[in-house]
């Protein structure tokens, strides 16, 4: 397993909420922020797999952006919804794994 795969599975995971988000609820902010966290996680997978520069960067761009978006709406909801709660998890993960990623890369 590369670098690339986690990137690949978030983007997906990304998409599939943000559409989820759109036709369960009718939300046009979770489909624009679904898809677009999706967007930057599968270009970061596809400059990974190339050995690209700026790869690892981007994923944990986009993963400290899903950080923040996760936390933002796990404070607003009072910890307490498992929607904000996963995209927190799953922010924090990502931002750890790509994090030390970086460092073992430099």
């Amino acid at each position: 397993m590369g670098i690339d795969h986690p990137a690949f599975t978030l983007s997906g995971l990304c998409a599939v909420g943000g559409l989820m988000g759109y036709f369960r609820k009718g939300s046009v902010p979770s489909l624009i922020g679904g898809l677009g966290v999706a967007t930057l996680y599968g270009v970061s997978g596809y400059l990974l797999n190339q050995n690209a520069n700026y790869g690892i960067e981007l994923a944990l761009g986009t993963s400290s952006l899903l950080l923040a978006a996760g936390l933002s709406r796990s404070v607003s909801t009072g910890f307490k919804k498992p929607v904000p709660l996963v995209l927190l998890a799953l922010g924090g993960i990502s931002t750890g794994y790509y994090a030390k990623s970086y460092a073992d890369f430099m």
